[in-house]
């Protein structure tokens, strides 16, 4: 086929839209190739860590998995609370510590009491994990322990992320744990 130069244009102009186009659609309808992440930290004494995690609980809509050490932080506790009354699904896994806590009443128990879904992962030494999943959307993770202490007196940090790919490992590392792990039997 001979084209003229106006006819070449032309084509060039369509071949360049139809490209433009492609490409356009192709970033904005494929989120899961192309996603971006994101991330906040915080760090204590005193830096917020306490309150960016009771933010981000206030905002759960389906699901909040937990993994603790040791929890004693009141604040955070009615923070679970309140999205389980929500209709959100709270599930927290604890160290053997907490069993063996006889004769003081922790947030755990308050939390037990409540109804939200307590088990204890007694198949390693220490559960030493800090980590908060949430809605399948964001990872809490970090040094930052569960406690009064840590927000007052610690030099602790606190990440708060969103990543796909980071919040399925973290996921999966929830539900390996909670399998080998026993109900909770607090007071």
């Amino acid at each position: 086929m001979n084209y003229d130069q106006e006819e070449k244009k032309e084509l060039k102009k369509a071949i360049f839209r139809f490209l433009v186009s492609s490409l356009v659609g192709f970033f904005l309808y494929s989120p899961v190739l192309f996603q971006s992440s994101s991330w906040s930290v915080y760090f204590s004494p005193q830096g917020g860590c306490t309150q960016a995690i009771i933010k981000e609980l206030a905002g759960a809509k389906k699901e909040v998995l937990v993994q603790a050490y040791s929890f004693i932080s009141t604040p955070i506790a009615k923070a679970l609370v309140n999205a389980h009354q929500r209709g959100v699904k709270v599930k927290v896994i604890l160290d053997k510590s907490q069993n063996q806590k006889r004769g003081k009443y922790s947030s755990a128990d308050f939390l037990a009491q409540c109804g939200i879904p307590m088990v204890v992962d007694a198949a390693h030494a220490i559960a030493h994990n800090k980590v908060m999943v949430i809605d399948g959307e964001t990872v809490i993770t970090g040094s930052f322990d569960l406690t009064p202490g840590t927000e007052e007196q610690n030099a602790e940090n606190l990440l708060v992320i969103r990543d796909r790919e980071l919040l399925g490992r973290y996921t999966q590392n929830f539900w390996e744990h909670e399998v080998h792990s026993e109900p909770y039997s607090g007071k």
